[in-house]
């Protein structure tokens, strides 16, 4: 692979070099990049980067003519995407009503998600509710008693909605989140083309997630978070859009030499508005749907919020303004916050309308009526009573969430789940032989698990992949590695301020997207750059590749693990390597 030095410069927003202080400078010891020798570069190409394009030594090898070879590359962008994608669905889609049980906390939103498609609100169900819907086949009355749920409605609607095209059964209510699943692999391989102008790297990035064990087994469980990793992707990728045409319009702005290049200018960089960006509005509408299926997403928000901030002050600073953070607060900061807080809080309420709609003569959703009954009085008699009620409602929802301690077999702290220390099963049976897809010869009892375990290789990996990343944003600069780490931190610092919470290893999944491009990003470094000698490449291309492979190999040997495959007992305790997996 060749491309321009810029399609990977990590100096893209880095104010001029004879603008640079000093400390950058002395930093240069410990692996700060330093000013390169030479002209000074387009400024085009420092605010939008060509993407690599592979060379010409590469067709030759293959022994493909120059002609097609040219049309493979120009699409190769989504061919190698959708190829990967197709990996990942096929793999999501095999046997995904297995197995045929309610497992985990389906017994919560695979129920509330059939209520609400059909009331607007969750109900309470029969204990015995699981079996009737396996044994009916979904034909089960909803029941009108409404129930006190601690999570906004989005993710139950999206899981409803997969009930409602294939039916209240097992198949049908982990449809969307399959769905979901794949498609957020195909987000991954485009995301991370953009972020590091290379297919290759991008289609790295998504067969990595396509091959994780625990977005694999949340794909296929029908659980909020899936939904809500879906939703924080999609943000990310709309900012990430965004970033590269209001750079663009930017540098159309700047002038041009006599010599062709695009140079710096300090008044257009000031005062040129980007126009209407309505990508970043795309952005404030998946955070507003994440927000709508779990809190959390409310975090991540603000953290990308101030990203696409920063990334705008790059922007500014690179095409030459003198003060670029009072440039952006002047002319990016407002369509920052209006496409965003007020576009996620719409979101959110519209997220609530069946709950709103509902009668308030007691029979419709919980706390529907407590503005008319409980909560006479006030200050604040003035607003609409569904307004009172529902803030009620979020209220309460919050005590319960920062009081929730109790105890839980599979809880687990998060400084255990960077190192995939705590798993969640969701299913376990011991089928005898010649039973549930035991083998008749296995001799002794089966096993048969559905485990929520990253493959341990990624997450290994992603740990020192996760050094590179903060030594490249801090002592290179790269926006790219900055944006991975606000993308992980982001998804999971927060569960750090509720350490006493009962909380669980399968939250990070909200983060496994910017792991699998932080594992990508220390790959690309192994392989080695552009020009580096082919003794240097070919010794990185295998390390990377045995690298790769390793990961690969994980996921194959835990499948079992993954899919609630019935293994012999002594082949289930081969695969768990920790103590704390059981």
């Amino acid at each position: 692979m060749t491309s321009t030095a810029s399609s990977t410069d990590p100096r893209q927003d880095l104010a001029p070099y004879d603008q640079r202080p000093s400390w950058r400078q002395r930093l240069r010891r410990f692996g700060h990049e330093a000013a390169p020798a030479g002209p000074a570069r387009d400024v085009r190409d420092r605010l939008v980067p060509p993407y690599a394009e592979p060379g010409p030594r590469l067709w030759a090898a293959l022994g493909i003519p120059a002609r097609p070879a040219g049309i493979v590359a120009r699409w190769s962008g989504w061919l190698g995407p959708l190829l990967v994608t197709l990996l990942a669905g096929v793999l999501r889609f095999w046997h995904l009503g297995s197995p045929r049980a309610v497992i985990f906390d389906e017994t919560y939103y695979a129920k509330d998600a059939w209520a609400i498609v059909h009331r607007g609100f969750e109900v309470n169900w029969d204990k015995n509710a699981n079996d009737l819907i396996l044994s009916s086949g979904g034909h089960l009355a909803v029941p009108s008693d409404a129930a006190y749920v601690v999570h906004p409605p989005v993710g139950k609607y999206v899981i409803g909605l997969g009930e409602l095209m294939f039916g209240f059964d097992p198949f049908g209510w982990r449809f969307m989140t399959a769905l979901l699943g794949t498609l957020s692999v195909l987000m991954l391989c485009r995301i991370g083309r953009r972020l590091f102008r290379s297919t290759f790297l991008g289609c790295l990035a998504g067969t990595l997630m396509a091959v994780d064990g625990l977005h694999f087994v949340m794909s296929r469980t029908s659980l909020l978070d899936g939904v809500l990793m879906f939703f924080v992707l999609a943000a990310f990728g709309c900012l990430l859009i965004d970033r590269d045409r209001s750079r663009a319009r930017l540098a159309a702005a700047l002038p041009v030499d006599a010599d062709g290049r695009v140079r710096p200018h300090a008044r257009i960089a000031e005062t040129a508005r980007l126009g209407p960006r309505p990508w970043r509005w795309a952005a404030g509408l998946m955070l507003g749907l994440a927000a709508g299926t779990k809190w959390n997403g409310l975090y991540i928000m603000v953290a990308f919020c101030v990203m696409a901030v920063l990334w705008d002050v790059g922007a500014r600073r690179v095409a030459g303004a003198r003060r670029p953070y009072v440039a952006v607060l002047l002319r990016d900061t407002g369509i920052t916050f209006l496409a965003t807080v007020p576009v996620a809080i719409a979101v959110y309420l519209l997220s609530w309308l069946g709950w709103i709609l509902s009668p308030t003569d007691g029979t419709g959703g919980y706390f529907r009526n407590w503005a008319a009954t409980d909560g006479k009085g006030g200050s604040f008699t003035f607003l609409p009573d569904w307004v009172r009620s529902l803030w009620h409602y979020e209220h309460e929802v919050y005590k319960f969430h920062v009081g929730l301690s109790s105890p839980h077999t599979y809880q687990s702290n998060p400084w255990s789940w960077i190192i995939d220390a705590r798993p969640v099963s969701y299913f376990y049976e011991s089928p005898a032989p010649g039973t549930a897809g035991c083998p008749a010869d296995a001799g002794d009892k089966c096993a048969r698990e559905v485990l929520a375990l990253g493959t341990p290789m990624l997450w290994w990996a992603a740990c020192a992949a996760l050094v590179y990343v903060l030594w490249r944003w801090f002592f290179r600069r790269d926006w790219r590695a900055g944006a991975i780490a606000c993308g992980v931190a982001a998804g999971y610092l927060p569960w750090f301020m509720y350490q006493e919470r009962t909380i669980f290893f399968f939250y990070a999944v909200v983060f496994v997207p910017f792991l699998c491009l932080a594992v990508t990003m220390l790959i690309g470094a192994i392989i080695g750059p552009p020009g580096a000698s082919d003794t240097r490449r070919v010794a990185g291309a295998t390390g990377a590749g045995v690298l790769v492979l390793l990961i690969a190999w994980n996921f194959i040997y835990f499948w079992p693990l993954y899919t609630g495959t019935a293994i012999p007992i002594q082949d289930w305790r081969a695969r768990m390597w920790l103590d704390t997996w059981v």
